[in-house]
């Protein structure tokens, strides 16, 4: 399959044209690839280390979730990231093709894979922005969990390098609603409680917001940004696969590199 036709076939699904106003979704760059075989190398973040992993691997097209380029930028200099990015992907002949808040609306994007890793049911959006399409998901655990089981099933699940939940909470309460929201979800959390969701899923929380989420009887899970939108690169792989491409891999450079001091 050439790189327009994948390019195409996703749109269907994710149209760019459903992200929001302060998002870059799409091309980012776009060196004269689209008649090419696709060998495409999946990412979170597109970085200058995913960029020598795709070069290493002979890939032509990085297909990322982040945006490598958020807002216009002034200047292209010598020693920055992005301009470095830019000068070996056209190098290299290598595209950045982003889906961000496109994906995270759709059924099986961000929002919908953490639902099917928890393995919540009848699973509606936590914000609908359109027919079929929403922000977050919000859903049944069956059988019930205490919090302790959702915990562990999360940190079994989602591998993250560091869990923090609400400080108040009694782990022997019993679960029976979820919401989730991959990546950073704090601004959902009046919209989660609406949703009668007793325990929220998602990253990037600071202090204040886990104080108003106890405040409003919300249990706060952060698993982090990596661990919460990882799994949506791993299944669009799988995805891609099914569409019998030339070659696909999920990149194994773009990993949560931080480390927590214990």
């Amino acid at each position: 399959m050439k790189i327009a036709d994948l390019i195409t076939w996703f749109e269907a699904w994710a149209n760019p044209a459903w992200c929001e106003s302060w998002d870059n979704c799409g091309w980012q760059i776009e060196p004269g690839v689209l008649q090419e075989k696709a060998r495409v190398l999946v990412c979170l973040t597109p970085t200058l280390a995913v960029m020598q992993e795709a070069i290493a691997l002979n890939a032509n097209l990085i297909f990322a979730h982040h945006p490598l380029i958020f807002t216009p930028p002034k200047s292209l200099r010598t020693g920055e990231a992005i301009a470095e990015m830019v000068r070996l992907a056209f190098t290299h002949n290598i595209g950045i093709y982003t889906a961000h808040t496109n994906f995270d609306q759709v059924q099986d994007g961000t929002a919908d894979v953490l639902a099917q890793i928890l393995e919540l049911k009848e699973v509606t959006s936590i914000q609908p922005t359109q027919a079929g399409l929403g922000y977050g998901r919000v859903g049944l655990l069956e059988p019930f969990m205490t919090l302790q089981e959702l915990l562990t099933a999360i940190q079994t699940r989602l591998a993250p390098p560091n869990l923090i939940f609400s400080p108040s909470a009694d782990l022997q309460q019993t679960i029976s609603r979820v919401a989730v929201l991959g990546g950073s979800g704090a601004s959902f959390i009046s919209a989660v409680v609406k949703s009668g969701a007793q325990a929220y899923l998602t990253s990037d929380c600071k202090f204040h917001q886990f104080q108003e989420s106890r405040d409003r009887n919300l249990i706060l899970i952060d698993a982090g940004h990596y661990a919460t939108e990882r799994p949506a690169c791993d299944r669009l792989v799988s995805k891609f696969q099914s569409l019998n491409l030339d070659w696909v891999q999920l990149s194994q450079k773009d990993e949560d590199f931080r480390q927590f001091f214990a």
